[in-house]
């Protein structure tokens, strides 16, 4: 009987070492949208650093479109659906004014490892944090992109008038500009977007290199333009902040402490790989090249400047929109 009571004990110890071991490993849901692709880079190399740090007990399961649609990121991020996910500003601004100060057409041509430090310090303002608090959602990196630029079907343009009737795709801080122009703002889904120029609903598409490599925009397009320079979107990754804050603290160092690391593998690969490729692919194409003067350049910052305030005073009800302004504008200005 002792002999029994023994192994029963022994047993039971053995299951406790089992059940902590396996509380140990910790995985957790990623929802992305679409297939992998240089905007998704910083994602997947964040879950190859984490895996590798904590020798497999912490891992980042990648999904691409399963768990959420990408319109509904962050709502499935506020109730727990999935501890991380990626998602665009301008696909719901109401949903988190904040972040949308740094669409802005600040009318500067911001290298990539740039635009990475300045959204980095915006994602740690406290207005901005409150924003993202009221989804439970914490800030854990961006998904920097170059400028955005427009290819577009028809004859190519001679002069900024010529954006009049014009119908684009675009995010809210380049289409504010445009319309000042005359073009129109057409949304398409993103999965849609060469079908659309192809029969007609829509004339051009404002994107990062990268999106238009994914939707064959220049192999449709006639021409293409390389110095915007009017801003690009800001599709954060975020963390449901629960999530984090229940993290052992090995894997908490693990997640926080790779950011950089996977930050700095996306813009080396954005740089070298992507936007090389998009280079070649226009010219490859025949596309024509638009290049804005300076004084046309000139014209679209003071148009941009309308853009910039009407962003202040919309939101000033909500946050302080002119302090989060300068802030970020300092940001962008090398201040």
């Amino acid at each position: 009987m002792a002999a029994l009571k023994t192994k029963l004990i022994a047993s039971a110890v053995l299951a406790g070492f089992m059940s902590t071991g396996v509380q140990a490993a910790t995985e957790w849901n990623v929802s992305l949208w679409g297939k992998r692709r240089a905007f998704t880079e910083n994602v997947e190399k964040l879950a190859e650093l984490v895996e590798s740090k904590t020798n497999g007990e912490f891992k980042l399961n990648i999904s691409y479109g399963g768990l959420s649609k990408s319109r509904e990121n962050l709502d499935g991020i506020s109730f727990g659906a999935f501890e991380m996910a990626q998602f665009c500003s301008f696909y719901h601004a109401d949903k988190n004014p904040t972040i949308t100060v740094t669409e802005l057409p600040f009318s500067q041509d911001v290298s990539l490892a740039r635009v990475t430090e300045i959204y980095q310090e915006v994602f740690k303002h406290p207005l901005v944090a409150k924003d993202l608090a009221r989804w439970n959602a914490t800030l854990l990196m961006p998904t920097p992109m170059p400028q955005y630029n427009i290819v577009s079907k028809g004859d190519a343009i001679s002069s900024l008038e010529d954006f009049d009737g014009l119908r684009v795709r675009g995010p809210g801080g380049i289409m504010g500009v445009l319309g000042k122009l005359g073009a129109v703002k057409t949304g398409v889904p993103f999965s849609e977007v060469r079908q659309s120029m192809d029969s007609g609903v829509i004339d051009a598409a404002s994107f990062a290199p990268h999106a238009h490599l994914a939707t064959n925009t220049y192999k449709v397009g006639q021409w293409y333009t390389t110095n915007l320079n009017l801003g690009s979107a800001n599709c954060p990754v975020v963390v449901n902040t629960d999530a984090l804050d229940s993290l052992e603290p090995a894997h908490r160092d693990a997640l926080l402490g790779s950011v950089d690391e996977a930050l700095d593998f996306y813009v080396e690969n954005y740089e070298q790989k992507t936007t090389a490729r998009y280079e070649a692919a226009v010219q490859e194409e025949g596309l024509t090249k638009i290049t804005f003067t300076p004084a046309q350049t000139a014209e679209l910052n003071k148009l941009a400047e309308s853009v910039r305030q009407s962003w202040i005073e919309s939101h000033a009800d909500e946050f302080d929109s002119q302090s989060l302004f300068d802030f970020t504008a300092a940001q962008f200005a090398g201040q």
